[in-house]
Formats: structure tokens, sequence, C-alpha cells
């Protein structure tokens, strides 16, 4: 996730949204950007649009918000939660990613993404988020997610090797709903 620490603002006219398998051309070229440029993500070649288009499908189909961030027809940031781990007590935890278009950052693009990511994360099963960071001194996420409400639990050192240089992980956690007040629901946690 790229946006600097200042922002926070609303962008005017910025609309999210459900993305759509349409959204998914301009999605990979926002990813390709990060992949290639950056180290928010330890991915080292990008995916190509089909591949974008099964992610999609895959969080789509199991119930997980996929969001894109629209000014005047062009997307300018997508988000999206995925499942945290796969097996099956970690059912309650999810991961976020959050990424902003190249020439987009600090017009509040990434800070309109998540909040709208939790807060439909929020009326779900979950009692977890989960944001993975690449880069400890990727301070501009860090604080996008800490003024979402999440708090740094740990960080990975030397996690991954990109770009020619080692790169540690950020974890930060925020609640969901219930969080951990409550057990789940019975009929969920079969």
């Amino acid at each position: 996730m790229s946006e600097r620490s200042g922002a926070g603002r609303a962008h005017q006219g910025l609309r999210i949204r459900p993305a759509l398998p349409a959204d998914m051309e301009a999605i990979q070229a926002i990813y390709a950007h990060h992949v290639l440029t950056g180290i928010a993500t330890f991915e080292e070649a990008p995916p190509d649009v089909g591949e974008m288009q099964l992610r999609h499908a895959r969080i789509v189909e199991a119930g997980l918000p996929y969001l894109a961030a629209e000014h005047d027809g062009t997307v300018m940031g997508y988000s999206y939660a995925a499942a945290y781990r796969p097996r099956p007590a970690y059912r309650y935890t999810i991961e976020d990613s959050v990424y902003v278009a190249e020439g987009c950052d600090g017009r509040g693009v990434g800070s309109a993404l998540l909040a709208a990511l939790v807060a439909r994360c929020d009326q779900g099963p979950w009692r977890q988020m989960v944001a993975i960071i690449g880069n400890s001194a990727n301070h501009a996420s860090i604080a996008l997610h800490a003024r979402a409400g999440f708090d740094t639990v740990g960080t990975i050192r030397a996690a991954g090797f990109k770009l020619g240089r080692w790169v540690d992980t950020v974890i930060m956690q925020r609640a969901l709903g219930e969080g951990a007040k409550t057990p789940p629901e019975p009929s969920r946690d079969g």
C-alpha cells in the first residue's frame, strides 16, 4: 500500500464501490506497478489480468468484500479482504489489502478504501482483521492502518528479499464486530 502519511482528507467525487470483473485491467495495472517498483507486496512478477480476475472471483465467491475507488470513471485504487490462513480455526480472521494508483497518493484514496472495507467486514461474521505490511519503513501504510484502529502487534525481521534488500513484515491487527468479547455464533462454529 502506498499513500503519504498526511493523507486522510476525502478526495472530492471519489466513489467506493464493489469491484467488478471489468475493473480487473485497471486493478492489474495498479498492482503491477507496486509489484515491480515497491516492497509493499512480496510478489515479484505481476500477475496478468486473467489471474487477477481469478483472485477477484475467489474472494467474492467466499463472501468477502473487494472494493474499487473510482473518480470520473477511473479506478484510483482497490482494497479487499481475504482469508488470513487456510486452517479452519482461522476462519474468523481476515487480512486486508489496499493499493492506490501511482500519482494518487496523499488524496485520501487509501483511507476511504480501508474505512469502507472495515465497515463492510464489521457487518460480517469475522472477528479480527490483520494487516501484513511489507517493509517496516512503510510509514504511510502503518499510519493509514493506525488511523483505522489497527495496533502494531509485531514485526518479522528480514522476512523477504526483494529489489536487492531484506524486507521486514509489520503485523497490525484490529477487532471487527464483537472481536474476542464473545464466542462465535454456534451455527458458524461447526
